[in-house]
């Protein structure tokens, strides 16, 4: 991106909630991501947030089920203090016993907002369900009883496991050279340790009917999660399903906002997100109504995605659905942060790159026929999840309802 001012660089190890296979490591993943910034032989955890806030730059990190990424963003003519930094942070992090004990009680904190926040909580809930019995179904930053149970031990075994050579990539976007990138990384991953692609546990759906989970608390709003397990990223129908999301629930002209909103007032706010993995997949609706407007929203939501899988949609909604996907997309990539997450989201995800162009003539391909198909395909009550926060959900007649749709 040669007009850009910035670059961004990304440290992504390939892993995340999903490979750690045994329940007992749910949450180290993420405890490592916090843990690198707390400091290596050469530099302080103040130091590593000095060495990049001092030259204009950010710094920060994600971990998601399959992947977690270290990034830093800064003027392009520092690229070099943005590869040392973080590489220091990968390679040589300390893992001290004082930082551990503080950041397990950070990541408590972390794990209190999210189920103080029932709109956030519901989501969690949900997976318990859309991936019961599989590392996806655990939360991504572990529980308070796990995470008490981690050792030190238990982390170094992990890191050294998973960050190695042939789980790392390095990802740079914005006013870069290629060959100075590749010298530069050349030069600090020499300490990344040899080891191969980590392996993954597949899920298996073995799902034969509905499931509604209800947690009772005192709201003064219901928040309800609706899951449909869909596909992997991979699958033939991934960007139908990208445009379905839009149709569904994805922005206020969407369907479902314009029923459940617009037209009949039940809920502030209701939107969809449509999650892919290397071999799963979900659509997931979700809003907060009043209690006593609960039931007949989710069967509304329901009868609203049957009806949307009856006939064709027109020409001109698909056309318009296309249009934003496409402008949301080029939008987002004139950010050198976004395009270097984009970049590693599909490397990681499934190794090779598209380029936007090619995303874009595969959105504009959907037709009408292949989004009623593919609707057709996943709304069957086999596919269907719903979580439920609210004061005295009915857990009974909600499964009624899911089980009949």
């Amino acid at each position: 991106m040669p007009q850009m001012a910035s670059a961004c660089v990304g440290i992504w190890a390939r892993t995340g909630s999903r490979y750690e296979q045994d329940p007992a490591q749910n949450g180290i993943s993420h405890f490592i991501e916090h843990l690198l910034f707390k400091g290596t032989p050469s530099r302080s955890s103040l130091q590593i947030s000095e060495d990049i806030e001092g030259i204009g730059g950010t710094s920060d990190a994600f971990t998601a089920e399959e992947n977690t990424c270290y990034y830093a963003r800064s003027r392009s003519t520092h690229l070099e203090t943005l590869m040392d930094v973080q590489m220091d942070m990968y390679c040589n992090s300390l893992f001290e016993p004082a930082e551990l004990r503080k950041e397990r009680e950070v990541i408590n904190e972390e794990i209190a907002m999210t189920y103080d926040q029932p709109s956030q909580y519901v989501l969690e809930l949900l997976n318990t369900l859309q991936w019961r019995d599989h590392p996806l179904g655990r939360p991504i930053t572990g529980t308070e009883e796990g995470l008490a149970k981690l050792r030190r031990r238990d982390l170094l075994n992990y890191f050294h496991q998973y960050y190695v050579t042939g789980n790392t990539w390095i990802i740079a976007a914005g006013n870069v050279d290629h060959e100075k990138f590749l010298r530069l990384a050349q030069k600090y991953s020499k300490n990344v340790p040899a080891g191969s692609i980590a392996e993954w546990q597949p899920f298996v759906p073995s799902q034969k009917q509905p499931s509604v989970l209800c947690l009772e608390r005192e709201v003064d709003q219901t928040q309800f999660a609706l899951g449909i397990r869909t596909f992997s990223r991979s699958h033939r129908y991934c960007r139908a399903l990208r445009v379905i999301n839009t149709l569904v629930g994805e922005n206020s002209s969407s369907h479902l906002f314009q029923v459940v909103r617009e037209d009949r007032g039940l809920a502030y706010s209701i939107g969809s997100t449509a999650s892919a993995f290397y071999d799963t997949g979900d659509l997931v609706i979700a809003a907060g109504v009043d209690e006593d407007h609960l039931e007949k929203t989710v069967k509304l939501v329901l009868k609203e995605l049957k009806r949307l899988a009856a006939k064709p949609v027109s020409k001109e909604v698909l056309k318009r659905a296309q249009d934003y996907i496409i402008g949301q997309f080029e939008l987002s990539l004139e950010n050198t942060e976004n395009q270097m997450i984009w970049l590693g989201e599909q490397l990681l995800g499934g190794g090779r790159f598209s380029t936007p162009e090619e995303i874009q003539k595969a959105i504009c391909k959907t037709t009408p026929e292949e989004i009623q198909h593919v609707l057709q395909e996943i709304l069957t009550p086999e596919r269907y999840n719903l979580a439920v926060i609210g004061n005295k959900p009915r857990q009974k007649v909600l499964l009624d309802l899911i089980q009949k749709a």
